[in-house]
This record gives C-alpha cells, sequence and structure tokens, in this order.
C-alpha cells in the first residue's frame, strides 16, 4: 500500500496522465478526477498528501473546489498546486502573491512540476490565521484574510435604550387650618358657610330638575 497519495483533477486525460508519468518514482499513489465533484469527493474521503487542482472544470470549478478546501481547518493544510493555461483566470479570483499553495501553468515540463510540488509544499507548512465556524459561514479569527476569503464583519447590534416615562404625582391640596395664621378661623367659617348653602341649592335644582323629568313623562304617556 502507497504511504502517499497524489490527486489529480483535470478534465482532461492527456494532462492526467502526463502528470502521473512525470512524478519521480516513488512510495505513492495517483488518483485521478474529471471534474470538480468527483475531485472534491476525493478530498473528502481519501487522506491526501498533495492535490493538483485544474481551475477550469466541469459541474464544479476549480475555485468552488479551492473555496471549500480553504473552508476546513484539516484540508486546507494539504499542499496545494493550481494549474491553468491562463494565469489571469486564477488572479481574478486570488490575488497574488499566492501565499498557501502554488500555480503550475500549462503547458508545463517535468522540471516545472517537480518544482510546483516542492514549494506547493513547503507554502503549506506555513502558519496560517485559524478557522472559527460562525453559523453555516466561515471567518477569520485574525485580521489577515485569506486569498481566497471573505473576510467576515462583525456586526455590532446597539443596545436600545427605554426611556423612562415619568408618572405625575397628584398634588392633594392641604386643607387650610387656622394654626397656619394665614387665614383667620372666622374666615374658614364663613367659607364653610358658603359650601353648604351651594350644596343646599345644588340639591335643591336636582330636586327640580327630577321634578321637570317626571311631568314631562307624564306629558309623552
Amino acid at each position: 500500500m502507497a504511504s502517499n497519495k497524489i490527486l489529480v483533477i483535470d478534465d482532461t486525460t492527456v494532462v492526467r496522465v502526463k502528470v502521473r508519468e512525470m512524478l519521480p518514482p516513488g512510495n505513492f499513489e495517483v488518483l485521478e478526477a474529471k471534474d470538480g465533484v468527483e475531485g472534491l469527493n476525493f478530498i473528502l474521503q481519501e487522506k491526501l498528501s498533495l492535490i493538483m487542482l485544474d481551475f477550469l472544470l466541469p459541474k464544479m470549478s476549480g475555485w468552488e473546489v479551492f473555496q471549500q478546501v480553504q473552508a476546513h481547518p484539516e484540508l486546507r493544510k494539504i499542499p496545494l498546486v493550481i494549474m491553468s493555461g491562463r494565469k489571469e483566470e486564477v488572479t481574478e479570483k486570488i490575488t497574488e502573491p499566492f501565499e498557501y499553495f502554488e500555480f503550475l501553468g500549462k503547458p508545463f515540463d517535468q522540471k516545472q512540476l517537480i518544482g510546483a510540488i516542492k514549494l506547493a509544499m513547503a507554502k503549506a507548512k506555513q502558519p496560517r490565521p485559524e478557522l472559527v465556524s460562525v453559523g453555516a459561514g466561515v471567518s477569520v479569527k485574525n485580521s489577515t484574510s485569506l486569498n481566497s476569503g471573505v473576510a467576515s464583519s462583525t456586526v455590532i447590534t446597539p443596545s436600545v435604550a427605554t426611556p423612562s416615562i415619568a408618572t405625575p404625582s397628584v398634588v392633594t391640596p392641604s386643607v387650610v387650618t387656622p394654626s397656619t395664621g394665614g387665614v383667620s378661623e372666622a374666615e374658614i367659617n364663613a367659607l364653610n358657610e358658603k359650601i353648604v348653602k351651594m350644596q343646599a341649592e345644588i340639591d335643591g335644582l336636582k330636586k327640580q330638575l327630577t321634578q321637570v323629568v317626571t311631568f314631562i313623562k307624564q306629558k309623552i304617556k
């Protein structure tokens, strides 16, 4: 059993065979995938020592496979070589310098292939910002952003201060007593007499009103 597995994801059979033939003899096994979906399945199921990924693939593009790999804390540690016939297709999505993977332009010879693999293995050993899962997404714990990365922003929810409603106090007027010195006892007694008279007049008006209502009812009948 081979101790190392190398995955070559490319939709062109010639490229997959070429990579296999150019690899130096060693204790490794070469796995081949012809599209992005098949390649990602290998990545998720196998313990790989190297991934060689074409950037333009059917079913799932190399860019999408790259994003899936980078979003997984263990998979992103696997040495990665991205292949493409047009480097600008890669730099449109991932800005240079390529810090954690190596780029290999097509066509390539054996020397370029071996050199790219060595650089990819060296870059994979570099320390990287730790990934922290937030819900279904992935964010970078430190301020450093991934080349593939989508910078995550922290949403600060402001605290809403609830205004307090002041309930006005009802001031009950105090009864002035003769001891206050502001009003004499004779004046208070005169006021009380007026109140009694007004109450008597009110009672009389009520009585007259009742009589009027009774009279009207009788006339209506």
